[in-house]
């Protein structure tokens, strides 16, 4: 009788629990965190370096992060094509890099909208809507995924593995419900589907999981990673003797500002995460140091890839 009134107390309190006022909250303490740190390293963060000596540093940090979008393009499409899509990938991976510049623009939606609008004319609006929702899914279960390897560290992170366990056919239905009803208060697209019958009439999953985007995903952790390693290199050259622990802190801190979408790109919420779990082990200044440059050199290739197909829909346009 103890245990099912628990129960019961339990998922009351996860069913009135305001998760989007969480995540703001979590943000603003993180910005507040990263502040104090700014301030309290401000003596000792030197923003200049000898450019001629990690020239190529900043060079292959930029190649990594472009290569990153690429793998982040077709992991998409592999999910559309997972859902049911079948026609060729092409046009969606140049739509996919066009539209990413669009999550600088204010509101943080614009890149989900105008990649729903495209699909919707091709495909019908529920594979549309729900390969939208899907891709931040998979993005979080494949970092996670890549932090339970450190389960070598500590078997307390062999728990990250349980997002990954439900992108199966059978279990992704009550992935997507509660995903629609956390989408739909940012986002209101359309009415979803009512029921499991109807979702698996409309959705036609091609396989048991998602194992090619899932694979892509990694890959694009794992260049996002390197892009940032190499920046780390030019302050702290001894940094990569510990790598591997540097990597579950970068794709836990990368996931956490992922959840909480405030910023493009968890602008604040990442540094903050990242400079949390490391400061014991690195200097603060040397990881803020490293973080602004991988901050811009990460933005810089996102707007690198869509400025020209963002100018030729323009011309298109006129």
């Amino acid at each position: 009788m103890r245990l099912n009134l628990t129960i019961k107390n339990i998922k009351y309190f996860l069913k009135n629990l305001n998760f989007l006022r969480l995540k703001k909250i979590f943000f603003f303490i993180s910005i507040i965190y990263l502040i104090y740190c700014l301030l309290d390293n401000v003596n000792q963060i030197s923003l200049g370096f000898d450019l001629y000596r990690y020239k190529f540093h900043i060079l292959f940090s930029f190649i990594f992060c472009l290569l990153s979008i690429f793998f982040n393009a077709y992991a998409w499409t592999n999910i559309i094509s997972w859902l049911g899509f079948s026609r060729s990938s092409n046009k969606l991976i140049a739509l996919y890099i066009f539209t990413n510049s669009l999550k600088y623009v204010p509101g943080g939606i614009w890149h989900f909208v105008e990649r729903f609008n495209y699909l919707k004319k091709i495909t019908n609006k529920d594979l549309s809507f729900y390969s939208i929702i899907l891709e931040p899914y998979i993005m979080l279960s494949s970092s996670l995924l890549l932090v339970s390897v450190g389960v070598f560290y500590s078997p307390f992170l062999i728990f990250f593995l349980i997002p990954s366990i439900f992108l199966n056919k059978k279990l992704i239905y009550y992935v997507l419900s509660k995903l629609e009803s956390f989408q739909k208060k940012r986002i209101n697209l359309f009415n979803g589907i009512n029921s499991k019958l109807d979702f698996y009439s409309k959705i036609k999953l091609k396989s048991l999981y998602p194992v090619k985007a899932i694979s892509f995903e990694i890959l694009f952790i794992v260049s996002k990673f390197v892009g940032f390693l190499i920046c780390l290199n030019i302050f702290n050259e001894n940094a990569v003797q510990d790598n591997f622990s540097l990597f579950i802190a970068f794709c836990l801190s990368w996931s956490i500002g992922l959840i909480v979408p405030a910023a493009p790109g968890g602008l604040g919420v990442f540094e903050a995460s990242f400079i949390f779990m490391m400061s014991k082990d690195l200097p603060q200044s040397e990881i803020i140091e490293s973080l602004i440059y991988f901050r811009l050199i990460s933005t810089f290739s996102d707007l690198f890839l869509s400025t020209p197909f963002f100018i030729r829909n323009i011309f298109k346009r006129n």
